[in-house]
């Protein structure tokens, strides 16, 4: 099997997976509609265990580079919950985005939500404050599900299952 083949596999197994745990879920419907976009979000812990509690209902992710999820996760979307070298362990859905290109008022902007974010003053945001992009990201509706291995090597800690295919309802800041 090709490299290729082995790289796309993955994603294939992990979207035919997450199908039957979606089943009788308030998700049952996005998982096999094909406008609703499904992402991987890799989560390091103590975040991925506020999540979870829903303590955490804003997710962020800050890059340097202009890259997913920055533009391309929409309202309405699916994130796929994994650990950080571990399972798939839960679900949960985007009710609201914003993006932003970063400058000192937009970082203001974003503190406003610290609670929220679950935002401390731990090292892991200092080194956020080396980005130029950052996509926040209101989630609702999270759910545990039976935790399952997958076979994702890469290092990436988004990835886009399947795009949305519904209208652009960006905020860019």
């Amino acid at each position: 099997m090709a490299v290729t083949e082995v790289r796309a596999s993955w994603k294939v197994n992990l979207l035919d997976r997450l199908s039957d745990r979606c089943i009788g879920t308030s998700f049952a419907e996005a998982c096999e509609n094909s406008e609703s976009g499904i992402h991987l979000a890799v989560f390091v812990e103590p975040y991925l265990e506020y999540l979870l509690q829903g303590k955490k209902t804003i997710e962020s992710r800050f890059s340097i580079n202009r890259q997913p999820p920055f533009g391309q996760v929409q309202v309405g979307d699916i994130l796929v919950v994994k650990k950080a070298a571990g399972p798939v362990c839960g679900l949960c859905r985007v009710t609201n985005v914003w993006f932003y290109r970063l400058d000192p008022s937009t970082w203001s902007e974003i503190t406003k939500h610290a609670e929220a974010l679950c935002m401390d003053s731990s090292p892991f945001w200092e080194k956020k404050a080396a980005a130029s992009f950052a996509t926040l990201m209101e989630v609702q509706d999270v759910q545990r599900i039976p935790e399952f291995e997958i076979d994702k090597t890469d290092p990436r800690s988004w990835v886009i299952l399947r795009p949305s295919v519904a209208g652009k309802q960006q905020s860019f800041l």
